[in-house]
């Protein structure tokens, strides 16, 4: 079972603290800069009578949370634990932007809490079920006597390539 830690950093500061902190500006930073289309061009080539096709491009500021949070005030970031969920791209040690805003619809990757564990499943809504998206794990059927709270939904995954600096 995909549990999530829980944690109070705000979403809008995390990415923002990190990216400053951070030491590291390799050049994974610089390719996901480029496929995102934030590309800072404004160079000259170097050509004399020839201006540069990119003198018209402006660099733009790369903000995580703005990309990434729809609804700031409605949004917590959690620690995915567990692999009952790689089949949908959400391993152990994963970052997870969940959102209280959106609207549950069937199938949507959600936060609960379920019986006083918060757990990270696929909800199947005609059928009151949690699903596990790996092999191995069965639905889980929702019965009177749970205590479930959808805490949000899960909007965004990030994968930790290297574990952060600091623990949540």
């Amino acid at each position: 079972m995909a549990a999530i830690v829980r944690t109070a950093l705000k979403a809008d500061s995390l990415f923002t603290n990190y990216l400053k902190d951070s030491k590291i500006l390799d050049v994974y930073t610089v390719l996901v800069v480029i496929m995102l289309k934030f590309i800072p061009l404004k160079a000259q080539a170097g050509f004399t009578g020839f201006e540069s096709p990119a003198s018209e491009y402006v660099q733009k500021d790369l903000n995580l949370d703005q990309l990434l949070i729809s609804h700031p005030t409605a949004t917590y970031i959690g620690y995915a634990q567990g692999e009952s969920m790689v089949d949908v791209g959400i391993y152990s040690g994963d970052l997870l932007i969940i959102s209280r805003a959106e609207e549950v619809k069937n199938n949507d990757i959600i936060v609960a809490n379920l019986n006083g564990v918060f757990v990270v499943k696929q909800i199947d809504k005609p059928n009151k079920q949690l699903l596990s998206a790996a092999k191995g794990y069965a639905p889980y059927r929702l019965n009177s006597g749970d205590e479930f709270q959808i805490e949000g939904i899960v909007t965004r995954s990030i994968r930790l390539h290297r574990p952060l600096q600091e623990v949540l």
